[in-house]
């Protein structure tokens, strides 16, 4: 079994299901896009859903079997016009026995300036965090200081063994519920008002295009070397673009 792989389709299909999204497919009816690498067989997949409850969900699986590596992407997008967060989360296997995830809901204001939406969205994730980050078996990414910007105090982003990434599913599924909580009831009318200072469909666009950005995120260039940069441009177009 390839971990990384079986947790990122649970939480797919249960993401999906509890949306309602529709897959959008290629005209063979497979996967919107499957890209040949150097080492066969394909090892790049993306899958779209759109519709629903959100605005749609972006998921890719990368591999390199000759070196066991695995790595599965889902970054599911509320409405961009709402305050709603999206819900993203990051999983691989790396062939060594070590493995790697990250997990996040990403808010949609500047939460040190909307306190009572922070409050409403991301305090109640607050026991899954402190559980996921007491987790033993973890160790720490070279993630940045400015990826660490672009997304929420809530994030767990490690390196884990395989007992850790064993035990980090359920808190990734408690993420997921919460999430989809929130979609279903949406922001209290306070809690919206609150928001009327922010352009959020801008604001969204912008801290998505920089998010996906190679000049951001590194993990773009070693992308572009496993399918090609059409791929990769093809993956981060469907991930920028509202």
């Amino acid at each position: 079994m390839i971990l990384s792989l079986d947790l990122s389709e649970k939480i797919l299909d249960h993401l999906v299901q509890a949306t309602g999204a529709t897959e959008v497919l290629a005209a063979d009816g497979g996967p919107l896009m499957v890209a040949p690498g150097t080492d066969t067989p394909a090892s790049g997949t993306m899958r779209l859903f759109r519709g629903g409850s959100i605005q749609k969900i972006v998921w890719t699986k990368l591999q390199v079997p000759s070196r066991g590596v695995t790595t599965c992407m889902i970054f599911a997008f509320a409405d961009p016009a709402s305050g709603l967060p999206h819900f993203t989360l990051d999983c691989a296997d790396h062939g060594d026995e070590s493995y790697a995830f990250h997990l996040d809901l990403m808010p949609r204001v500047e939460l040190a300036t909307h306190v009572p939406y922070m409050d409403e969205v991301f305090v109640p994730l607050s026991p899954f965090y402190e559980t996921g980050r007491a987790t033993e078996g973890m160790w720490a990414t070279g993630t940045t200081p400015r990826q660490f910007a672009m997304m929420s105090p809530w994030m767990l982003v490690n390196f884990t063994n395989e007992e850790a990434f064993r035990k980090i599913g359920d808190v990734v599924m408690d993420y997921a519920n919460h999430w989809i909580s929130v979609i279903n009831a949406g922001l209290s009318p306070e809690v919206q008002a609150t928001l009327a200072d922010t352009d959020l469909t801008e604001r969204d666009a912008g801290v998505r295009f920089n998010l996906f950005s190679p000049s951001i995120d590194p993990v773009w260039g070693r992308v572009d070397a496993m399918i090609g940069p059409e791929g990769s441009e093809l993956i981060r177009s469907n991930l920028q673009l509202l």
